[in-house]
């Protein structure tokens, strides 16, 4: 009711406009009201409008407009901005000639076929890509007197192609009943799909529109790549046909939101004036969205300039057509390769059923593309970091001088000494054994020596988050006595079939911390990698008791392949833990002896250190 009486404030603006004479009749903005009323596709919109209207009818200022023109921009500013709805439009037009429905004239058919040929641009691109433009979508009538014509001069040429582009950027009229024509021939026969809901406001009748089981010549089918180009001036029917075929998920529509027109819009005369009302007699309510695409336009997949939108077409229907190999290729790298081979030949096969059951049919970029493997591949498999990745090359090592490696060294490791000589260390990552071993000597005199006197010892894991493992043996080492070699770990390496030891070194830079001393690790659910291979180790040796959360579960460092020459790289894990004696950590993190929340574990562990010290005392 406020948008009503906004309109009759509209209507009531210029009343302290003097006017010599009213130029129009009273019963002109009554007579259009009536229209609007008894037309507009949207009537709960209308709810107060007939007393508004009654009410603004005996303004005479309004009316003592002398110009025509200006009249009607003053009357179909108010109802649009009444009814939100910049469709419904008044004009003046003294010399209107109604524009009958176009029909098809009885032409021979060498004439109707120069006919056809000149409104549907029709071209096989490079690819055996088609490319059909209509500007006029023909309804149902036209459609059989000339459908063996369009199947000879234009269908039966595209229906060899093996992706089409369908060129709707300059259509902006239509029939309602080429709809369901349309949308069927990329659809199947059964079941019958329903479509489109349209209400027509006249008849005060729903019609819901259903693909058809039968059609003239043969179906495009359901897999072929279809493209759908639109552009600002994509109106109508048009618009229809795209959000249909996008939301059945059968089309990819690339280019600019449409125009947010309507499925008819009739052109109505007001009374015996030459006054029109261009009203949306009908609406269209999509049953798998259960909205509209009129009024605000319809959203294409891939939003670009119309100019840009062929380009773009073909650009992402040459991805599609290299997809089936690119998965392809990833299934037969992770089933040759990933470190558990049952995982890898099950995730192998299941990515090639998505492949066939056309989950990889919409891509739209090969950013999108390795978005959706990526999270095929996780959910697959639980590990996540099976997956694509960027293949960055490895920076350049840096020449860092005896002071720049004091200074990183200082930032990277956390020490302290607490009460009752309890050493404090905290890293968050692990470094390759080859990097480290020039600096081990650095480390030693200036983060080891700090804490190797303690009593006990916490090595803060919380916020570790990997790293290579090559270093994992060494650092191990230091928590064992040297006058005995201990295997650490098995590790399986997929791609060789090789089983590699790892144990305890016996020459080490610095001094042992040894085999006696308590040592309490500390864990998060972000503690990962290499930090869950020493964690694991020391809770399978019985050397360190674990506080805090469960490990994330992740895996050995992966190794990345190429997948083919696509440009995409997959991040596969290659080497797992020794398994003879169960699950290992990957996939499912090192559970703690006393599990407590992150945050809390320092606490946890100071206090049960602390009161061992006491009891000692």
């Amino acid at each position: 009711m406020e948008k009503i009486g906004f309109l009759l404030a509209f209507l009531l603006v210029l009343g302290n406009v003097s006017f010599m004479h009213a130029s129009f009749s009273l019963s002109l903005i009554k007579d259009l009201a009536s229209i609007v009323m008894d037309n507009y596709c949207t009537p709960e919109k209308l709810v107060g409008m007939k007393e508004a209207i009654e009410t603004s009818g005996s303004n005479t200022d309004v009316l003592s407009i002398p110009d025509g023109d200006s009249l009607a921009s003053v009357l179909s500013n108010g109802f649009q901005t009444t009814l939100n709805d910049p469709r419904l439009k008044v004009s003046f037009e003294p010399n209107y000639v109604p524009v009958a429905p176009p029909q098809m004239p009885p032409l021979p058919p060498e004439q109707l076929i120069a006919v056809l040929q000149t409104s549907i641009k029709l071209d096989i691109l490079e690819g055996n890509i088609g490319y059909m433009r209509i500007d006029n979508i023909l309804g149902e009538e036209v459609a059989e007197k000339v459908g063996p014509l369009l199947l000879d001069v234009v269908w039966n040429k595209i229906l060899p192609t093996s992706a089409l582009i369908f060129d709707l950027r300059y259509t902006g009229s239509g029939d309602i009943t080429g709809i369901p024509y349309i949308v069927s021939y990329f659809t199947e026969a059964e079941p019958l799909i329903h479509i489109d809901t349209v209400y027509d406001r006249p008849s005060n009748t729903t019609t819901k529109l259903f693909s058809m089981s039968t059609l003239l010549g043969q179906r495009y089918g359901t897999t072929k790549p279809l493209i759908i180009l639109t552009s600002k001036n994509t109106k109508g029917v048009a618009e229809d046909v795209a959000y249909c075929l996008q939301n059945l998920k059968r089309a990819t529509v690339v280019g600019e939101k449409t125009a947010g027109g309507s499925v008819k819009i009739d052109k109505l005369k007001v009374g015996d004036t030459d006054f029109y009302v261009t009203v949306p007699t009908a609406k269209s309510i999509n049953p798998i969205t259960g909205s509209t695409w009129e009024i605000t336009g319809m959203t294409p997949d891939v939003e670009v300039n119309a100019e840009d939108a062929l380009a773009t077409g073909i650009k992402i229907i040459n991805l599609r057509a290299q997809v089936p190999a690119i998965i392809e290729e990833a299934a037969a790298l992770i089933a040759n390769n990933y470190a558990f081979e049952s995982v890898g030949v099950d995730v192998a096969e299941k990515l090639k059923e998505h492949l066939g059951n056309g989950e990889f049919g919409m891509v739209l970029s090969k950013t999108g593309l390795e978005t959706k493997l990526t999270a095929d591949l996780k959910a697959l498999s639980g590990d996540a970091s099976l997956k694509t990745t960027s293949n960055t090359p490895a920076l350049p090592p840096v020449d860092y001088s005896p002071e720049m490696y004091i200074a990183l060294i200082k930032v990277s490791f956390h020490t302290d000494v607490l009460e009752n000589n309890i050493g404090y260390l905290r890293f968050d990552m692990f470094g390759d054994f080859e990097e480290v071993k020039p600096i081990a000597q650095v480390i030693v005199e200036h983060v080891w020596n700090k804490v190797i006197n303690t009593d006990a010892l916490i090595i803060d894991l919380r916020n570790n988050l990997g790293g290579p493992t090559t270093a994992i043996a060494g650092f191990c080492s230091y928590f064992f006595d040297a006058d005995k070699q201990i295997l650490l770990d098995k590790l399986y390496d997929r791609p060789s079939g090789s089983t590699i030891e790892l144990l305890t070194l016996s020459e080490l830079t610095g001094t042992r911390y040894g085999s006696k001393k308590s040592l309490v690790i500390l864990t998060s659910g972000a503690t990962s990698g290499a930090a869950e291979e020493f964690v694991y180790i020391m809770k399978k040796l019985g050397r360190a008791m674990i506080i805090g959360e469960t490990t994330a579960g992740g895996s050995h460092p992966p190794k990345i392949f190429p997948v083919g020459d696509s440009g995409i790289f997959l991040s596969i894990p290659t080497v797992h833990s020794d398994t003879t004696a169960g699950p290992a950590w990957e996939g499912a993190g090192v559970a703690p002896h006393i599990p407590v929340p992150a945050d809390a574990a320092l606490d946890t562990a100071k206090s049960i250190l602390n009161k061992h010290f006491a009891g000692q005392q």
